[in-house]
């Protein structure tokens, strides 16, 4: 009886430790199902936000391929032969910008009407007493005995407006000047010719045959404002010299190294253009090299708003200046040290514009760069400014980032699997 007692113990003791083992192997199973349940949510999660610079190419679709898509897909053009034709055409038809309309559209047409502020220079020949600057006469030889240059290089104290001085005549602010023998008369307005005849035709009463030259001293009545990314920044006064764009920029010292020569401002009657300096320059577009006149601003900005952007998989992400107003994307991965070999995916070389009716609506261009004419084709494409060129993230790269972000959590868990054996 006790032998059998005591088999019935050992059989009892037996089942209790195979339940007590199986209990603790399934908790073990189950717990290890959940770390693996949660690594691979963890991972899954992690594919979704995986770190560093990557592009989500779920809403771009090629041209051809997004008619089926969501509305906020956006077509992609596949940069070919075709497209970097047809963007060559466009720029080549592009309509002329507005040009400001001038009284004087020739230069050889062009004659200076004085103003208030011009100082004149008016000689009566064999009649010092009636000559400004005073004391300045003609000789038989027509040269004359007091240099006007002279004059002007002494101190300058001007006397009443529109009165005689020892520098010169100074026409008042209302247009006029007093001659003896003449009176008031108005000279703004007048040509030189027209102001020297008027002389004449008032003194012939008082001087058999008189012989009345007038000449400007001094050009202060008509002024041009020249600012902006020019060297010497200021006022420029008008003459009997036609005064242009370019003539303008030289004499401001030329532009700076920012400077944006292709979007000159011209500010004329309270209306503003937009001219290409760059143009004349290079091409000799003369349409461009306008005739300036009194009043007229120019502003040269710098190239703040002819940028370029690159960013994603590349060794310098950079913004670039265009040069000249021109930049293709071979230019700009160049200037960006190339795309990274490992990380890049070439086959995503993506130039991003906004569009000007939908400024937060990108118009896409996608580059392959794998294809034999890749080089070619992105050394032709033409950049605008504010493009962004993005090179997209390799699959391979966004893997192992993503794994570099879970293997904390799986050594963690190897461990703690190590700690509780």
């Amino acid at each position: 009886m006790k032998t059998h007692a005591t088999q019935a113990a050992h059989a009892t003791r037996a089942f209790a430790n195979r339940n007590a083992n199986f209990k603790a192997n399934f908790k073990a199973n189950l717990k290890a199902r959940f770390a693996a349940t949660l690594l691979l949510t963890s991972f899954l999660s992690a594919c979704a936000t995986a770190p560093g610079n990557y592009l989500d190419t779920s809403r771009l679709k090629d041209d051809g391929q997004h008619e089926s898509q969501p509305a906020e897909t956006y077509p992609v053009h596949v940069i070919d032969a075709t497209v970097v034709a047809a963007q060559a055409q466009a720029e080549a038809s592009m309509p002329p910008r507005p040009l400001p309309t001038s009284t004087f559209s020739d230069p050889s047409q062009y004659v200076y009407r004085l103003s208030p502020q011009d100082i004149l220079g008016i000689t009566v020949w064999d009649h010092p007493e009636l000559t400004t600057p005073q004391g300045s006469t003609l000789s038989a030889g027509g040269t004359s005995t007091q240099t006007i240059a002279g004059a002007l290089q002494q101190p300058y104290t001007a006397a009443l407006p529109g009165q005689a001085d020892p520098y010169g005549q100074t026409i008042a602010a209302d247009g006029t000047i007093y001659f003896p023998f003449v009176g008031r008369i108005r000279a703004a307005g007048k040509t030189v010719g027209e102001l020297r005849d008027q002389l004449a035709t008032g003194l012939v009463r008082y001087i058999r045959n008189p012989q009345v030259d007038v000449r400007v001293l001094s050009y202060r009545g008509q002024k041009v404002q020249v600012t902006g990314e020019v060297k010497t920044p200021g006022p420029l006064a008008v003459s009997d010299v036609p005064l242009t764009l370019v003539d303008a920029l030289t004499r401001s010292g030329g532009t700076t190294a920012d400077a944006d020569i292709q979007r000159v401002r011209l500010t004329r009657n309270s209306k503003l253009y937009v001219l290409d300096a760059n143009r004349m320059l290079d091409a000799g577009d003369t349409t461009q090299n306008v005739m300036l006149q009194n009043g007229d601003v120019i502003n040269v900005p710098d190239r703040s708003n002819s940028r370029i952007f690159v960013m994603g998989e590349v060794k310098t992400p950079i913004q670039l200046p265009m040069l000249k107003g021109r930049l293709t994307i071979a230019d700009a991965l160049t200037q960006a040290g190339g795309i990274l070999d490992t990380d890049a995916n070439p086959r995503q070389i993506f130039v991003m514009r906004g569009m000007r009716e939908h400024p937060t609506t990108p118009d896409v261009y996608r580059l392959d760069m794998t294809q034999p004419d890749a080089i070619m084709l992105s050394a032709q494409f033409q950049l605008q400014p504010m493009d962004v060129v993005y090179v997209g993230t390799a699959a391979s790269t966004t893997f192992n980032r993503v794994l570099q972000q879970v293997l904390p959590s799986v050594q963690t868990l190897f461990y703690l699997k190590q700690l509780t054996r």
